[in-house]
């Protein structure tokens, strides 16, 4: 298995026991809108007689291996007086422009903050001299994003886990452990005095986050229910697991509505549910009993929800422009709880459902589609003109070996409140998986990787009548693509060994596209044995077209590049730490003016732009 499929793996929520894929993936299945609950009752009796299947004598679940994986875990942000996002300074690496992205750094072009060692730091980035100004302590979580709205800072906080609760049995369930987002906004008008506004928690992980403007869509995943009284065979008067599956079917039939409903918590009030019932949607299909919620915030407003809406299923990858969400999750065999799939099925496709989030204060249900096999993240969607396309692949990113597969590109649009797929290309590297993709305007660049690294070109001006115009081979592949000019894209992968076909090191490609019918490499650098973050990590890349400087975390370095026409210059490697110590890994780069910034988790260095000679640094405290 390659470091990628390796990293895919990690990233996924648990995969028990995937079936086989088949050799020839499905064409899109039939578009259909999702089922309304018309009342709390509705939605009771549908849990309730859903549930009933999957009761088991320890709870809710389908029984796995025990040794089975569990998992770990339309403007841009108001800047200082007189500084500009992408002019003066640069922002998040982003998808769409206008829709912000969680991060574990922001910046407003005055003042740099952090999220490091579970502390936020603000950080003056005014001067070409970085100074600490604040630190902040953070409630435990063990993962934190930022958004940044004007004053207003958002920090992002996971907590809560998945794991096999009966060591020792002969077969454990996968069970919950439940899972809560937490909310902190801090007001950062002084950034010497780091405020805490208010805090809020919301039931489930979120699985991703976009803002635009000052409005927030937190897209989160509840399994549910995880309160309910179940009981065990090993419970005080249950003596059989016969008994127990009794009394916990009795549990289920007992349940009030309030126990399938993720709930929220702003500071100390009492919980109330997240989504109202007639909010709350379902797939024709049973797609699960857990819950994902797409939840509206107004940063500049307060914490709690300005609205709410749901479909019990799960979900897995999240894109937005600057009016659509899209949220994608693949179809499985049985799915009693959100982010617990069991058996994949064969042939499988990925389910879209698409919301409106146009409006600052509602979020509105559109339509639901599907497309043949699996997505690799979210740049295998995106909308232009009304339409969306979806890059997808009949071999996952998990999987490390398995059959030959193809790859599609998929246009659909909405029709009567359905996604409908309007036009459709495969044979993308025929046997191969995709391991990058990047579609800009009416152009699409997809590549694959099994033994050679096709990068193929693909005309998307009719969505009708997608088409593939070039490709390229190569050793090796590209894992993220990135824009340098119309003509001209960056790709930063790895360069494979010829003789075991296994990654070799990082290398930085240059390509020439202004024919997209003969795309052709015309320079590459090799940073050498090793990966880098923004492999799998596009807000670690950093690129600032006003100096044609990129720079790639490699290691415990940050390597800087010049990159034009005329070819990739490396420029120089900056370092964090005094040269006897074990430097730490840089994890993001910011230009602020005159100045690279650089963020690990010791602190923020600052070097000259032009030359890369150090200028100052802000530790952070321990």
């Amino acid at each position: 298995m390659t470091f990628r499929a390796r990293a895919a793996l990690a990233s996924l929520v648990v995969l028990a026991a995937l079936a086989a894929l088949t050799a020839q993936a499905p064409a899109a299945s039939t578009p259909q809108r999702l089922v309304g609950f018309r009342s709390c009752g509705a939605l009771l009796g549908y849990a309730r007689s859903q549930a009933q299947r999957f009761v088991t004598p320890y709870g809710i679940g389908r029984p796995v291996a025990v040794g089975a994986a569990t998992p770990g875990a339309p403007v841009p942000a108001t800047s200082a007086p007189g500084a500009a996002q992408g002019q003066q300074f640069s922002g998040t690496n982003v998808q769409e422009p206008g829709v912000d992205e969680p991060d574990l750094v922001k910046t407003n072009g005055s003042t740099l903050f952090a999220v490091e060692n579970g502390q936020l730091e603000s950080v003056d980035v005014s001067s070409g001299r970085p100074k600490l100004l604040d630190t902040l302590k953070l409630d435990p979580g063990w993962s934190r994003d930022l958004l940044l709205a004007g004053d207003h800072l958002l920090v992002l906080s996971r907590s809560g886990f998945w794991l096999p609760p009966l060591a020792g049995a002969p077969a454990a369930m996968i069970a919950p452990v439940p899972s809560k987002t937490t909310l902190t906004e801090v007001d950062v008008s002084n950034p010497h005095a780091l405020r805490i506004v208010q805090t809020a928690s919301i039931g489930g992980a979120y699985v991703a986050a976009r803002m635009v403007g000052s409005t927030v869509r937190l897209v989160s995943s509840t399994s549910l229910p995880v309160a309910l009284p179940y009981v065990t065979p090993s419970t005080p008067g249950v003596p059989t697991p016969a008994a127990a599956q009794a009394r916990n079917r009795a549990v289920v039939s007992s349940s009030r509505v309030t126990a399938w409903l993720p709930t929220y918590r702003v500071g100390k009030r009492a919980p109330r549910p997240l989504v109202q019932c007639r909010d709350v949607w379902r797939p024709a299909k049973f797609a699960g009993l857990g819950m994902l919620t797409v939840t509206t915030i107004d940063l500049a407003k307060s914490l709690a929800p300005v609205d709410s809406t749901a479909v019990m299923t799960d979900g897995r990858i999240v894109y937005a422009s600057p009016t659509s969400l899209y949220v994608a999750t693949e179809s499985w065999a049985v799915r009693p709880l959100a982010a617990a799939p069991a058996i994949a099925q064969p042939a499988s496709a990925t389910q879209i459902h698409a919301f409106d989030i146009s409006s600052p204060e509602k979020t509105r249900y559109l339509g639901s589609g599907s497309v043949p096999g699996y997505l690799l993240d979210q740049w295998s969607l995106s909308e232009y003109q009304g339409v969306l396309r979806v890059v997808s692949t009949q071999m996952p990113a998990w999987e490390g070996a398995g059959p030959a597969g193809d790859s599609f590109l998929t246009t659909l649009s909405l029709r009567d409140g359905k996604l409908v797929q309007v036009g459709q290309v495969g044979g993308l590297g025929k046997g191969d998986r995709v391991y990058a993709v990047r579609m800009l305007g009416d152009t699409g660049y997809v590549v694959t990787f099994r033994q050679v690294d096709p990068l193929y070109t693909l005309d998307l001006h009719d969505p009708a009548a997608p088409r593939v115009l070039g490709e390229l081979d190569l050793p090796g592949y590209s894992s993220y693509l990135h824009p340098i000019s119309d003509s001209l894209l960056l790709g930063i992968g790895q360069n494979v060994d010829a003789q075991t076909n296994e990654p070799s090191g990082t290398q930085v490609s240059l390509f020439d596209v202004s024919d997209l019918a003969h795309p052709k490499r015309l320079a590459e650098a090799k940073l050498g044995q090793g990966w880098s973050a923004a492999e799998s990590d596009h807000h670690a890349f950093l690129y600032w077209p006003p100096t044609g400087l990129v720079v790639v975390p490699f290691g415990q370095q940050a390597v800087a590049m010049h990159v034009s026409r005329a070819g990739i210059r490396e420029l120089g490697r900056i370092v964090h730490g005094a040269a006897n110590a074990q430097p730490p890994q840089i994890d993001r780069s910011v230009v602020v003016g005159r100045a690279l910034y650089t963020v690990s988790s010791a602190g923020v260095q600052a070097n000259d732009l032009s030359s890369l000679a150090k200028l100052g640094w802000a530790p952070f405290p321990e």
